[in-house]
């Protein structure tokens, strides 16, 4: 774990994962489900850090996980998005920069996705995102903000955050003209996430085919916007 600062000069901490040479390697900032900061969402980083690049996980909760779904519900509405991702999640992608990395995309799922579509339009230092199953009251995007290009997973059956939703939000962004690429996955929830079936709620469903194939594909996006 590490502390840095925010904008507003308060500081936070986050869990970084350093690649073997980190020395000008590109960064990204991961942003956690509704479960906290726990260790799914730190293995994330650690797989960006085997890919080489930075990993930075701001802990929004500030030490706080849940276990159970309710806990997790009660820890979510108890987040300032606004500050989340004006704050801390700009605060991690400015260490970043700081500290070496000169370019920083930032991703996050299901909670944290739509924290990263919110941060496409909050965040001028940020050079790409990738949005994991999750958007935020689409009042609250500011598509004409959203100046870098954005890379989207979804799912086609998902419970909390419906395709018409989906649909809805990519009608926004097109007609903004932002560079953005929305691919839909046969899946629930959460279908990257290994331990979805382990959480006992129908509406999450761990899907291995689609998981891969959105892995490779923010790989992609991320060597094209971050490397090359």
């Amino acid at each position: 774990m590490i502390t840095f600062k925010r904008p507003d000069g308060k500081l936070a901490e986050a869990y970084l994962a350093e690649p073997v040479n980190p020395e000008n390697a590109p960064g990204v900032v991961v942003i956690q489900e509704w479960w906290g900061l726990d260790d799914e969402i730190q293995s994330v980083a650690d797989r960006l850090a085997t890919a080489g690049y930075r990993a930075l996980v701001p802990d929004l909760y500030r030490g706080k996980l849940a276990l159970e779904a309710n806990e997790a519900e009660h820890l979510m509405n108890d987040l300032n998005f606004g500050d989340a991702a004006s704050q801390d999640i700009r605060g991690a992608v400015q260490h970043l920069k700081a500290t070496g990395s000169s370019k920083v995309a930032v991703t996050g799922f299901c909670m944290g996705g739509a924290l990263t579509v919110l941060s496409a339009g909050l965040i001028p230092e940020c050079d790409g995102t990738v949005v994991w199953y999750g958007f935020p009251p689409l009042e609250y995007v500011d598509a004409q903000a959203i100046k870098k290009p954005m890379l989207a997973h979804w799912a086609l059956h998902d419970e909390f955050f419906s395709i018409t939703g989906v649909d809805q939000l990519e009608e926004k962004l097109k007609a903004a003209g932002v560079n953005y690429d929305f691919q839909r996955y046969d899946a629930k929830h959460a279908f990257a996430n290994p331990k979805s079936d382990s959480r006992h709620l129908p509406p999450l469903q761990y899907n291995p085919a689609a998981a891969k194939l959105a892995w490779d594909r923010t790989m992609t996006f991320l060597k094209n916007n971050l490397v090359n």
